[in-house]
C-alpha cells in the first residue's frame, strides 16, 4: 500500500527558511503526482505545489517565488523548500500522492509555525 510521511515542522521566524520533507513509501512517486497541501486555522485548505518529475506546479499564487520543490537523487523523498517565510504561512502542511488510477493518497500532516 501507500504511505506518506511528512516531517520537519516547528516554529521559525518570520523572513527566514525552512524545509519540509515527505516520504512515500511504495510506489515510485514520478510514476504519479506528489503535491503539498495547507490549511492555517479558520481557513479553506489549498494545494500549493505539485510535481510530477518534470519541475513544480504553483497552485497557490501566495507561495510563488518562495516555495520550491526539490527531490533527491535515488531516493523517495521530496523536500518542499520555504523561503522569506511569513505569519500568514503558518498551517498544517500535509504532502499527498495522486496515483495514476486517479486515488489521492494522504500524509499525517506537519504543523509549521511563523512568529514574527
Amino acid at each position: 500500500q501507500v504511505q506518506l510521511v511528512e516531517s520537519g515542522g516547528g516554529v521559525v521566524q518570520a523572513g527566514g527558511s525552512h524545509t519540509l520533507s515527505c516520504e512515500i513509501f511504495g510506489p515510485e512517486w514520478k510514476m504519479g503526482t506528489m503535491f503539498w497541501y495547507r490549511q492555517a486555522p479558520g481557513k479553506i485548505g489549498e494545494v500549493i505545489l505539485s510535481g510530477d518529475g518534470r519541475g513544480p506546479i504553483f497552485h497557490s499564487d501566495s507561495v510563488k517565488g518562495r516555495f520550491t520543490l526539490n527531490g533527491e537523487t535515488g531516493r523517495q523523498i521530496l523536500h518542499l523548500q520555504m523561503t522569506n517565510l511569513k505569519v500568514e504561512d503558518t498551517a498544517v502542511y500535509t504532502c499527498g500522492w495522486h496515483s495514476p488510477a486517479a486515488v489521492d493518497y494522504w500524509g499525517q500532516g506537519t504543523q509549521v509555525t511563523v512568529s514574527e
